[in-house]
């Protein structure tokens, strides 16, 4: 199982803060109710039906709506303006859920890790099975493969990384829906050691799922640049720009689903101070229009270099 990227667009960004957080909500809630149904119609089946590990899965999918609550509170936090305390933004609330989610997803794994050995010291206590606990595990198999795909859509839509996260938990649960469908297939034919065995297989697919997203989000955390090709854009996008002769000392770090930048550029040193800020000014509109880029950051640096267009950006007035 692979994380599905989120392409970056160097057009522009498509989505303002306050849709990106109303698809999330939208999303979230959907994600929601299809757990709680889910999860009540697992675990009362299971139990009639003799199923510890439907019971169990049905346990699974509960754990979803602690996920989805992560979300939106994270969610409803990433959207607020800048403050005093953060003037960069909230974006980070992002970031942090995404790590919340990653440990989550770890705990899963583990318990599934545990009770996949435990059943491996007593197989002969795993109890027959009733064939319902067949088409309820195949009915949730479906139901959390079209949500995690539901989910996938609307993060690459509007560009979020935790709703990825989010709709990665949904895809671990369909995932142990397939081992618990294959479990009790296996039960019923009279190999019950199939169904711990097959929870342990998934239980290392979702720690290591969960391991990924929860490292991924300690690096953003802890200002890990964006990847070489997406610095290179943004240098190219400086780059271009009228009046910039050179472009060096480019520093990205993420900002949730956002990057800021900093960057030198050189500029004419006969220049006045007023046009190298006016080169500068357009170099990082130009940047925000083209990248997903929060802020950008710029220090002007005096170049006596020949080439290059020396000229400066006219009827910028905006200030950095």
């Amino acid at each position: 199982m692979t994380q599905l990227p989120i392409a970056p667009d160097s057009a522009d960004s498509g989505h303002s803060v306050s849709e990106r957080a109303a698809a999330a909500a939208r999303s979230t809630w959907v994600s929601v109710f299809v757990n709680v149904v889910l999860a009540v119609v697992q675990v009362a089946i299971g139990i009639w039906a003799k199923s510890q590990a439907l019971v169990a899965d049905g346990i699974h999918t509960l754990s979803d709506l602690v996920s989805d609550f992560v979300v939106l509170v994270a969610n409803h936090h990433s959207q607020k303006a800048p403050d005093v305390e953060h003037p960069y933004g909230h974006h980070r609330f992002e970031t942090a859920a995404s790590l919340v989610l990653g440990l989550l997803l770890l705990g899963v794994g583990a318990s599934m890790l545990w009770a996949g050995a435990m059943k491996l010291q007593d197989p002969a206590a795993i109890p027959k099975v009733h064939g319902a606990a067949l088409g309820v595990a195949l009915l949730a198999l479906v139901g959390k493969e079209w949500l995690f795909r539901y989910l996938v859509a609307v993060a690459r839509r509007v560009k979020s990384s935790m709703l990825v996260a989010n709709a990665w938990h949904a895809r671990s649960d369909a995932a142990s829906s397939l081992v618990v469908a294959a479990g009790i297939v296996g039960n019923l034919l009279g190999y019950p050691l199939l169904d711990p065995i097959a929870a342990l297989i998934v239980g290392f697919m979702v720690v290591r799922m969960g391991w990924s997203f929860g490292w991924d989000a300690l690096q953003d955390l802890t200002d890990r640049a964006v990847d070489a090709g997406e610095v290179q854009e943004i240098r190219d996008t400086l780059a271009r720009t009228p009046g910039v002769l050179g472009v060096h000392d480019v520093h990205t770090r993420r900002m949730g689903d956002m990057i800021v930048v900093d960057a030198h550029l050189e500029v004419l040193a006969t220049l006045s101070v007023e046009a190298g800020h006016d080169i500068a000014v357009a170099a990082r509109r130009r940047v925000m229009q083209r990248h997903r880029v929060l802020n950008v950051m710029t220090h002007v640096d005096p170049s006596n270099r020949p080439d290059g267009d020396h000229a400066p950006v006219p009827g910028s007035t905006a200030t950095e």
